[in-house]
């Protein structure tokens, strides 16, 4: 079985940083690709940032690029999300999940999600 945990969220100011985690509890976790999610108030679960198994390849959507950072430490099963410089609209629900891709296709590779955690920006 696969479970992941999130939590690093909070409430910050714009321009504020964070860093979320996602803990794996799945058997071989590093040979899994990973990726992060966000649901707003009211909208679709989007798609945020992936890595690959090894950690040598990422892909960002356009809206964080240059702000998030996606990471991963495979010895402690964990996989990161360094937000920075975050704007009011970063404010949503943050998941994780494993991928199918790295940079072709933004689809996860399981159907369930866990709790995510709470990301809030204020102005």
């Amino acid at each position: 079985q696969v479970q992941l945990v999130e939590s690093g969220g909070g409430l910050v100011q714009a321009g504020g940083s964070l860093r979320l985690s996602c803990a794996a509890s799945g058997r071989t976790f590093s040979s899994y690709h990973m990726g992060w999610f966000r649901q707003a108030p009211g909208k679709e679960r989007a798609f945020v940032a992936a890595i690959s198994w090894s950690g040598g390849s990422t892909y960002y959507a356009d809206s964080v690029k240059g702000r998030f950072t996606i990471s991963r430490d495979n010895a402690k099963n964990t996989v990161y999300l360094q937000l920075n410089s975050l704007k009011p609209e970063d404010t949503a629900v943050y998941y994780c999940n494993a991928m199918r891709a790295v940079g072709f296709t933004t689809t996860p590779l399981y159907d369930s999600w866990g709790q995510g955690t709470q990301v809030t920006v204020s102005s």
